[in-house]
């Protein structure tokens, strides 16, 4: 559990660090680049910039000379031109995307097989197979979401209601170069001991031969995968499709990355602990990313809001305005943040969360 923490805080950490390295490219003042929160165990000073380590590995921060309060330095936040002032807001997110990248890059360099989304074989009575489709159909599109690359198979398979044993889902395939749909396929299920029910994939993809202009495409095609699965996920929660017990917070996160090692390392000893949690982590990342976009007052999609209505309007969003958004904006994170940990820690002990 503490490894687990320690890693989520280093994807915090790696974060700011895409805040601090743009500033200093952009000539923005940093104050302080610190790893973790809390009370200051150890920090040195370089330059303008005291870097600290802080006790609760829990994050860290990137704090710029006029980013909270306006200043006279001429290096300071504030006194930046918009576009750099957007460009350091927004290198935290597009850090975490890229970490997603390198860390699936080193997922598939370890990995003997890559998948595609190219149907190889049929398991005997497969669902697939009666509906019509054939061994070298590529499949496109299940339940009306996109297919591209084998992980899009897996999660538009996961995503499917399942409440009704009858429902069926539309499957599109490409058929030498022509689009054919299948409207009403009955996928076989299976429902396990504690009642879940989930699809059986009684179907085997066509593998990817590994050459290194492949595995680098099959890492940005898999890292898009992730992004489009988190605002998916994102749009389900909003809709209602997914609920708070779907949800996990950093006890969640902690929990799910010694599940994934333990269950790694069962499986496959230490290379197979190490390769579930360097997947988990590159989930985590590129989520982290996304929900970092998000245009919510406190997060890094809040302040972008704000200084792109200032380029349009070319003149800065008051402070105390945009001070008091941000602060209901904060609270209210703080409120899911409260709630989502006690569901978390509720599912520790019960198996179950709020909402299930």
């Amino acid at each position: 559990m503490i490894i687990a923490v320690l890693l989520f805080g280093l994807v915090i950490t790696i974060h700011e660090f895409g805040h601090f390295f743009t500033a200093k490219l952009c000539g923005i003042r940093v104050n302080e680049f610190a790893v973790g929160m809390g009370p200051q165990l150890v920090s040195f000073q370089r330059g303008e910039t005291q870097y600290s380590l802080r006790l609760l590995p829990i994050g860290g921060y990137c704090a710029m000379e006029g980013e909270q309060e306006d200043s006279d330095d001429e290096r300071a936040f504030n006194r930046k031109a918009v576009w750099k002032r957007i460009l350091v807001v927004a290198m935290g997110a597009v850090m975490n995307i890229v970490l997603g990248l390198i860390l699936m890059l080193i997922i598939l360099l370890q990995t003997p097989l890559m998948g595609s989304n190219v149907v190889a074989r049929f398991e005997e009575g497969s669902a697939l197979q009666a509906a019509g489709i054939q061994v070298g159909d590529e499949i496109t599109s299940i339940g009306g979401y996109g297919i591209r690359t084998d992980r899009d198979l897996q999660f538009a398979m996961a995503i499917l209601d399942l409440s009704d044993s009858d429902a069926t889902t539309s499957i599109t395939v490409q058929r030498e170069g022509e689009t054919i749909i299948f409207p009403d396929v009955k996928l076989n299920t299976v429902t396990a001991e504690d009642g879940t029910t989930s699809i059986v994939f009684d179907f085997k993809v066509l593998a990817i031969p590994k050459t290194v202009g492949s595995v680098l495409q099959k890492a940005v095609e898999d890292t898009i995968s992730i992004v489009r699965l988190v605002w998916q996920s994102l749009f389900m929660l909003v809709t209602g499709q997914f609920g708070l017990n779907d949800l996990a917070g950093p006890v969640g996160t902690a929990s799910a990355i010694t599940q994934a090692a333990t269950a790694g390392m069962e499986s496959n000893g230490f290379y197979g602990a190490l390769s579930n949690i360097i997947y988990i982590i590159m989930v985590i990342t590129v989520n982290l990313g996304i929900m970092n976009l998000l245009p919510i007052p406190a997060l890094d999609g809040g302040r972008l809001l704000f200084l792109l209505v200032e380029a349009v309007v070319r003149r800065p969003i008051p402070r105390r305005f945009e001070g008091v958004v941000t602060a209901a904006g904060f609270i209210f994170l703080m409120i899911i943040m409260v709630v989502v940990t006690f569901s978390d820690i509720l599912r520790l002990f019960t198996g179950q969360g709020l909402g299930a």
